[in-house]
């Protein structure tokens, strides 16, 4: 406690009015756009009623209070450790730009025990070549748009949201030589990637000589978007004779493993996939590769020789 003129000053910061808080929620969230605000926004939005159920305010919880939080979306909401550590990873940024704001005097949620994410490393994920080869067969004889979608994000690995925004005017620029494609990445960044030939045709078949308007249009002439693109890829895979569950992101699996699997350098392949951390390559996309040609123990052997 600080006196000054008389007047006593707290060392701790005051909590904010019920309706600052929610300003300030907002205003965290502001910080980003596109489905990293959605998929934001919906951890702080549950973890805010669980607050007013359980009495505890925002700027006041400890660690054991988020502790209680864990088991509750454990046991009663049900989420997988993926899910629960996805959620606490929102907390533990929300509160460090509160902790710089003076809003709270530590980050509660900074030395929690998080749950071990215990991936299925075994589950096939991806489309392999043929597999790849036989949708995009599919695609090509659906429509031109149906083939641009699935080689784009099949080639280029785009995320299907990062496809849907595209316009004409994005895919027909120049830079070093090279056709390429430019557009706002997740997080807000701009990206600009090549156009190998293969989807250079795809695109010039969509295209079809107009100038501006979105890339991908629908049959009544509007923007692809995520749904109607989810229903493409359902679609074409299916017909295709594929009987795994292929969502738009299969293809974007698709490209990291098959180029992992052609001998592209990891991080070579982390660059075309645009992944901050390489372990995001390995970890995360590598799942169910299973390709035992290219394994390192038969390079190994080759080294080393045998003996007999």
């Amino acid at each position: 406690m600080t006196v000054l003129n008389g007047t006593v000053l707290s060392a701790v910061p005051q909590s904010m009015p019920p309706m600052d808080r929610e300003f300030y929620v907002e205003s965290f969230l502001q910080r980003w756009d596109g489905n990293t605000r959605v998929s934001y926004r919906s951890d702080m939005d549950i973890f805010l009623l669980w607050c007013d159920r359980t009495g505890f305010d925002v700027f006041e919880v400890r660690r054991p209070h988020l502790e209680m939080y864990m088991r509750y979306l454990a046991e009663e909401r049900h989420n997988c450790s993926s899910t629960i550590r996805h959620r606490m990873g929102t907390l533990k940024l929300f509160y460090e730009i509160a902790l710089d704001d003076d809003l709270v005097t530590k980050n509660p949620a900074r030395l929690l025990k998080l749950p071990k994410d215990r991936r299925d490393t075994t589950t096939k994920v991806h489309l392999d070549r043929n597999e790849l080869q036989a949708v995009c067969r599919q695609a090509y004889d659906s429509s031109p748009v149906d083939y641009a979608l699935v080689v784009i994000m099949g080639y280029n690995g785009l995320r299907v949201s990062e496809v849907c925004g595209l316009d004409v005017q994005d895919v027909l620029g120049y830079s070093r030589g090279h056709r390429v494609m430019t557009f706002t990445q997740k997080g807000g960044a701009q990206a600009i990637v090549p156009q190998p030939a293969v989807v250079m045709r795809a695109i010039d078949a969509v295209i079809d000589g107009r100038t501006d308007g979105p890339l991908l249009l629908r049959r009544d002439g509007s923007r692809m978007v995520r749904h109607s693109a989810a229903k493409v890829c359902t679609r074409v895979a299916k017909q295709a004779g594929i009987t795994m569950r292929v969502s738009p992101h299969t293809f974007r699996h698709s490209m990291i493993v098959n180029a992992i699997d052609a001998g592209v350098p990891l991080r070579e392949v982390q660059i075309a996939a645009r992944h901050a951390d390489i372990s995001t390559t390995i970890g995360i996309y590598d799942r169910g590769r299973r390709n035992l040609d290219t394994h390192a123990a038969h390079t190994l052997a080759a080294y080393l020789g045998a003996v007999a």
